[in-house]
C-alpha cells in the first residue's frame, strides 16, 4: 500500500481505489502515436475522511461512489489527444480533487506497450488539498 496513509492529514481517512483500469486512448508526442490509440493503465486512490464516508443508513449517497473515478477518467479521455502522461495525470488529479469529499488523491498512468524489454513506463502524482 502507498505510504500516504501514514501522513498525519490522512490518518482519519478511508482509501478508495480503482486498480489497473485499462483504457485505449490517443496519447503521445510522436507522429506514429498520433495516428492511433495506445493502451494505458490507470490507477487511482482517493482519500476521504471517515466522517464524510461512514454510512449510517447503508446508502450509496453516504459515500463517494466508485463510478466517480471511472466517469472522471472518461470525461478527460473524451476531450481528445493528450501529448504527455504528465498532462493526463495532472488533469485527472485536479478533477478528482474537485470532489468536495476527497481530501487527497494519487493517480498513476502506465503505457505497457512502449518498450519490449520492460513492463511499462509511467507517471504518478499525489496531492493533498490545502485547508
Amino acid at each position: 500500500m502507498f505510504a500516504a496513509l501514514s501522513h498525519p492529514r490522512l490518518a482519519d481517512c478511508r482509501r478508495l481505489f480503482l486498480r489497473n483500469y485499462e483504457v485505449h486512448i490517443n496519447i503521445g508526442v510522436h507522429d506514429f502515436e498520433k495516428r492511433g490509440e495506445q493502451r494505458v493503465v490507470i490507477n487511482v486512490e482517493l482519500y476521504v475522511p471517515l466522517a464524510l464516508s461512514t454510512p449510517v443508513e447503508d446508502k450509496l449517497r453516504e459515500v463517494v461512489d466508485y463510478d466517480f473515478m471511472r466517469a472522471t477518467i472518461a470525461r478527460r479521455v473524451e476531450r481528445g489527444h493528450i501529448h504527455l502522461q504528465e498532462t493526463l495525470c495532472d488533469d485527472l488529479l485536479t478533477a478528482l480533487l474537485a470532489h468536495p469529499q476527497v481530501r487527497a488523491a494519487r493517480v498513476s498512468t502506465e503505457k505497457p506497450d512502449v518498450y519490449p524489454d520492460c513492463d511499462a513506463v509511467g507517471i504518478e502524482v499525489f496531492r493533498i488539498k490545502e485547508d
